[in-house]
């Protein structure tokens, strides 16, 4: 079986409401992964793609999160009105949706400024 073209792993990480880093799944049923999993399929991917459940990926004040490999393309702040979008345009056509993108600078980086106290809701 040939590699994966793209791998795309979904954030399924639940917390207690109103937890300061906030939630990729609050109500635990994967809508996000499986809306991927759809879409995967309508592109046409068969074998070649594949969208699995994560845990924590340590980007939550980002979140819901999704990155993809072997691009290695993190994105955040994703809903599943987004995922028809990512595959059509960073999946299918490699285009880098730069409203979604979370900045390198702000990857596994406690400085981040989405961290900030005063940042938060």
């Amino acid at each position: 079986m040939p590699a994966f073209t793209h791998h795309v792993f979904v954030c399924g990480n639940v917390r207690a409401p109103g937890h300061k880093r906030g939630c990729c799944d609050p109500d635990g049923t994967q809508a996000l992964r499986d809306a991927f999993k759809k879409e995967l399929k309508k592109g046409g991917f068969g074998t070649l793609a594949r969208a699995n459940q994560a845990g924590c990926l340590e980007q939550c004040e980002h979140g819901p999160t999704v990155v993809i490999y072997p691009q290695g393309i993190w994105y955040g702040h994703v809903t599943v009105d987004d995922v028809p979008r990512i595959v059509t345009k960073t999946l299918i056509g490699g285009e880098i949706l730069n409203d979604l993108l979370i900045a390198d600078s702000c990857l596994n980086n406690p400085e981040c400024p989405h961290r900030r106290p005063e940042n938060k809701g």
